[in-house]
């Protein structure tokens, strides 16, 4: 536990670019008691509403709480979603340089109803159109100008058409050319956007629609990882297999698999971008790739016992250490 404690404060003060998906969370908090008349659903009687950073934006917010200084990149709607967006980052600390308004769409916003703890339904509202290359010149001309000076640079795709554009496509590999490590959590059928970046972070299902193969089993998720390493041409794959744990797999070394520690899970909304964000703090920092994993995988058990969109500190990542006497 010791060692591990020693290197935790090493993912803290780093300065990160994330370029990604950004979109707002809508909580609905609500009472449940009675069904309603006009059809068999439950009536939520609402008592207040609040709003996190959602996408990439709550891998903004991950990694400010874990210390770091960080300037977000990426395309809202002008409107008030997007400024209200806008406001939450500014008020987590994040610099918002690279953002850029477009009047072309809406700012993408996933309102949950929440009763009694337990989710009852999800809205979504956005335009998951590829985004056209005027809506992206101003993304790009940013970009080109202001990629430099960073100790990592993480990318977020929630496929909401930033990373399905040719004209960002096309820019990605001066990003991947760079020294500093590119980190990515791709969805499964933009796999070959990010071919090439230091580390990529997959769900069991985000892989097996990437590879085509099963991963349902220590034995299918080694010859997914494997086949992901080739397919993506990174020095790094990382899937994560919810309460069967995480494995790392890298080039030239044998898979490492990690155990989940979470002994409650109430929300697993924004694990996989707590999982990126640490890991992703880790490699930037010149850590091992199993004290990553192990050190995510601690921040994990911390975030799916919050409700709600959470972010964890290197505090929490500690405590679980400590409680769990990880070895």
């Amino acid at each position: 536990m010791t060692r591990y404690l020693d290197v935790l404060p090493k993912i803290s003060g780093q300065k990160i670019l994330v370029l990604g998906d950004l979109m707002l969370d809508q909580w609905m908090w609500g009472n449940v008691s009675r069904i309603s008349p006009e059809a068999p659903v439950p009536v939520v009687d609402v008592h207040r509403t609040t709003y996190t950073p959602g996408g990439a934006a709550n891998v903004v917010c991950n990694l400010l709480s874990l210390g770091c200084r960080v300037t977000v990149a990426g395309l809202v709607g002008d409107d008030e979603t997007g400024a209200r967006l806008e406001g939450l980052l500014h008020q987590h600390g994040a610099q918002s340089d690279g953002l850029v308004k477009s009047d072309q769409r809406r700012t993408t916003v996933k309102t949950r109803i929440i009763a009694h703890s337990q989710q009852v339904v999800r809205v979504d509202q956005e335009d998951r159109a590829t985004f056209s290359a005027q809506e992206a010149a101003p993304l790009l001309e940013w970009l080109r100008g202001n990629t430099q000076g960073f100790d990592g640079i993480f990318l977020s795709d929630y496929d909401k058409g930033l990373f399905t554009c040719p004209a960002v496509k096309g820019f990605l590999p001066e990003l991947y050319a760079q020294t500093v490590p590119v980190v990515a959590g791709p969805k499964p059928e933009n796999l070959s956007v990010f071919r090439g970046v230091r580390c990529l972070t997959l769900n069991a299902k985000e892989a097996a629609s990437a590879t085509g193969m099963p991963v349902d089993n220590d034995e299918s998720t080694e010859l997914a990882g494997k086949e992901l390493l080739r397919l993506s041409e990174s020095e790094s794959v990382l899937i994560t297999r919810g309460e069967k744990g995480m494995t790392l797999f890298r080039e030239g070394a044998e898979s490492v698999g990690e155990p989940a520690f979470a002994t409650e899970v109430f929300d697993v909304s924004g694990a996989g971008d707590t999982v990126l964000s640490v890991v992703g703090l880790g490699l930037c920092a010149g850590l091992p790739g199993p004290t990553c994993i192990r050190l995510a995988s601690h921040a994990a058990a911390v975030v799916v016992r919050k409700l709600g969109t959470a972010t964890l500190t290197v505090d929490e990542i500690a405590q679980s250490l400590r409680e769990r006497g990880s070895l």
